[in-house]
C-alpha cells in the first residue's frame, strides 16, 4: 500500500536518502513507497537472494550480517529508525550483499529499482538529489570500514 502523511514527510526529510530533497520531489517519492511490517526474527532480506529494491527503517532495529567462509553469521551492522538500506542493488542490479533481520516489530518503507526509474523519468533534478544522497552515504559507509579495517590491522599488529 502506497503511504502519505505530513509525519512521515518530516520524518523522512530527517533522514539521510530524502534529505535536502524539493517539495515536489518528496512528495512523488512518497507516492511510490510500500508499507512493510515484519516481524522480530523475521528476514528482511537475505544475502545472495535478487534484490531490486531498498528499504527506509521507520520503526524497529535491524542487524545486517554476512555469511561468513566457515558458515559462521558475522554481524556487520545494525540500523535504527532513518537508517536506509539495499539501495546497492538500485545502483549495481547485484544480488543482495548481506543479510538483513528484524531484531524487533518493524515497519520499513519499500522504493523499488522501477519506482526510482519512474522518478528518474518525472524528475530528473530530484533524481540526481537522491543519486547524491545515496552516494553521500555509502562515502560515510566506506570512511567507516576504512576505519575499522585499520583498527582491526593495528590490532592484529600488536
Amino acid at each position: 500500500m502506497a503511504v502519505s502523511s505530513p509525519d512521515l514527510k518530516a520524518f523522512l526529510l530527517a533522514t539521510p536518502f530524502f534529505g535536502g530533497l524539493p517539495d515536489a520531489t518528496l512528495e512523488l517519492l512518497i507516492s511510490m513507497l510500500v508499507e512493510r511490517r515484519f516481524d522480530a526474527g523475521a528476514t528482511v532480506v537475505a544475502e545472495g537472494e535478487p534484490g531490486r529494491s531498498m528499504f527506509v527503517v521507520h520503526t524497529g532495529e535491524l542487524v545486517v550480517s554476512k555469511q561468513g567462509p566457515s558458515g559462521t553469521v558475522i554481524r556487520m551492522s545494525g540500523l535504527a529508525p532513518g537508517d536506509f538500506f539495499g539501495e546497492m542493488t538500485l545502483i549495481e542490479m547485484q544480488n543482495r550483499s548481506a543479510t538483513v533481520v528484524a531484531e524487533t516489530p518493524t515497519l520499513l518503507y519499500e522504493l523499488t529499482a522501477q519506482k526510482l526509474y519512474a522518478c528518474y523519468k518525472a524528475d530528473i533534478n530530484g533524481y540526481v538529489m537522491v543519486m547524491q544522497n545515496i552516494n553521500r552515504e555509502l562515502c560515510r559507509r566506506l570512511r567507516r570500514a576504512d576505519s575499522r579495517i585499520t583498527e582491526l590491522t593495528l590490532g592484529a599488529g600488536r
